[in-house]
């Protein structure tokens, strides 16, 4: 196989996807497929889940899903300001607004429903919690279903403490439930992958990190296990005592920090470009 390579722990995914499943079944969870962006596992998540309603980041992202034949109830939980591609999608799609200016861009590119995206501590999007109503409104007025608000307590995702965790997150749910008592609709969406376990007052948690996993919100969410890893080949070996993997900077994701080495195989060191340069916990050799 050339490396590095993506592989997965097909066992361990799939266990991922039931465990999610039986903790919030059917439409209790609407998968967010930012995680992985892929249609496959996202079938998977459908077809072993029972879930058929998923989370977008992107305009990309709800098109592939739709000519997957992934669309039956697809949300694009962000922002546009030209929503022209989303109304001609052959889905059933809904978009996030929190201004004029989005509610004006989903009207007029042919989106039929919406949720309010409510400011609910997370220094991103989302409207104050006093203006939902008057969106709302707006929104209806210019032809649209409201279907209910949304809010992102990403900012819990970065407490470690399990308790101190579920504060922020009721806090958070505090500011999005008074929108919702201005707003109305049938739909609270909220939440996360380690939320999902808290978040009692959404009507719907949109995680996506559970599925494959990482060694960040792992250890936060140990009932998930890491099904994704990067393989790569031992190509060079010092005498030092450090060794070197063909894998690098090109080939990972480093938003939460360095790559950790499976199975305790040693210290990464150093992070480049194309190499993973790692202090080995056991002698290796060049083509381990």
């Amino acid at each position: 196989m050339l490396t590095p390579a993506l592989v997965v722990d097909v066992e361990a995914l799939e266990a991922n996807i039931r465990t999610m499943a039986a903790a919030l079944p059917g439409e209790r969870l609407r998968p967010h497929v930012k995680a992985h962006k892929c249609t496959e596992l996202a079938r998977l998540q459908r077809d072993l889940g029972g879930h058929r309603g998923f989370t977008c980041a992107t305009i990309r992202e709800v098109e592939g899903m739709a000519a997957a034949g992934l669309g039956d109830d697809l949300l694009l939980a962000n922002e546009v300001l030209d929503a022209s591609r989303l109304g001609v999608i052959d889905a059933r799609v809904t978009l996030a607004v929190d201004s004029q200016a989005t509610i004006d861009a989903a009207a007029r590119g042919g989106v039929r429903e919406v949720l309010i995206d409510v400011d609910v501590g997370l220094p991103r999007c989302g409207c104050a919690v006093a203006d939902a109503g008057r969106l709302a409104d707006l929104a209806r007025s210019r032809g649209l279903s409201v279907r209910g608000v949304m809010g992102y307590e990403g900012h819990a995702t970065a407490v470690a403490d399990h308790a101190a965790r579920a504060e922020v997150v009721e806090k958070a749910m505090t500011k999005l439930l008074a929108a919702h008592a201005d707003v109305g609709g049938d739909v609270i969406s909220a939440g996360a992958t380690v939320t999902y376990d808290l978040n009692t007052w959404a009507t719907e948690i949109q995680a996506g990190s559970y599925v494959l996993m990482d060694s960040y919100f792992g250890a936060m969410t140990p009932t998930f296990r890491q099904a994704l890893y990067l393989e790569c080949d031992v190509i060079s070996v010092s005498a030092k005592g450090w060794a070197v993997l063909n894998g690098g900077l090109k080939a990972l994701g480093m938003d939460h920090g360095p790559p950790t080495l499976a199975d305790g195989a040693g210290e990464v060191l150093v992070v480049s470009d194309e190499h993973i340069t790692f202090m080995p916990s056991s002698p290796v050799s060049v083509g381990d």
